[in-house]
């Protein structure tokens, strides 16, 4: 039998170690081999895993500075995307079949968002409404074969009411329709001001006590085991790492957030 070469295969990918061990507080498992046996290949699940995480980070470099630039390509785009999620759905092979169930559930998620920040923008109790505009047809999928749409978006959801309570929490509700309907030499420095408002004493700890019971709730579903329980984790996993990468963003180059 030829001699084992030394670190191959043998350590998981460092993203996938740092979603289970740091955010989802588990153990990571090992890497399954491709079929030459000669280098690992994600399975399944991770490779579902890290899609989520990609989808939520997306509209955050993607969407929002379309949304500013014309916000009716953005709405319009969510055809082609579900057109293209349906076909992987339909076509795609055992590989790709659960990729477009997924990617279905995101262009439920942009559509909402396209509507909400191309035309609701200034008024943020709108929010929750229009993202929550196709909860039926989330609920109805995942009792069949559209559960993992479902899940992405009903978890998606989730971590968006988790943010807009957190907003509210601490009292920057009402700083968010400032932030953006003022002039362009103003927004930035109003935006930073707002920031820095959840490091005061009381806000950092409401903020702490939901942040942990989010990560509480990633690590309940990611046990359980099985696509969609560990696709809702990673998505609330990574709304909440869009959400600090906002706050740092906001406070350090509040130009670069998007929402100015």
């Amino acid at each position: 039998m030829p001699p084992k070469i030394a670190g191959q295969g043998c350590h998981p990918l460092r993203l996938a170690n740092f979603l289970h061990s740091d955010v989802i507080g588990t153990s990571a498992p090992a890497p399954s081999r491709s079929r030459s046996g000669l280098a690992p290949a994600l399975d399944d699940q991770a490779r579902l895993t890290l899609l989520a995480v990609a989808l939520v980070a997306l509209p955050v470099f993607v969407q929002a500075p379309l949304v500013r630039l014309n916000p009716w390509l953005a709405a319009l785009l969510t055809a082609p995307l579900l057109g293209a999620a349906l076909l992987l759905e339909r076509f795609g092979g055992e590989r790709w079949r659960d990729a477009g169930a997924v990617l279905v559930g995101f262009s439920g998620s942009w559509l909402a968002g396209s509507l909400f920040w191309g035309w609701f923008r200034l008024h943020p109790i709108c929010h929750l409404p229009l993202e929550a505009c196709l909860l039926p047809l989330a609920l109805t999928g995942l009792g069949g074969r559209w559960r993992l749409a479902g899940a992405f978006y009903l978890a998606s959801l989730a971590g968006t009411a988790a943010t807009d309570a957190g907003i509210a929490a601490t009292g920057l509700m009402p700083l968010w329709p400032q932030v953006i309907s003022a002039p362009l030499a103003e927004a930035p420095w109003l935006l930073q001001e707002a920031a820095s408002r959840v490091f005061d004493p009381l806000n950092l700890v409401l903020l702490s006590l939901l942040a942990g019971l989010l990560l509480s709730i990633c690590r309940r579903l990611w046990l359980q085991g099985g696509a969609c329980a560990k696709v809702a984790a990673a998505t609330l996993a990574a709304t909440l790492a869009v959400d600090a990468l906002f706050l740092g963003s906001a406070l350090l180059a509040p130009r670069f957030t998007g929402l100015i």
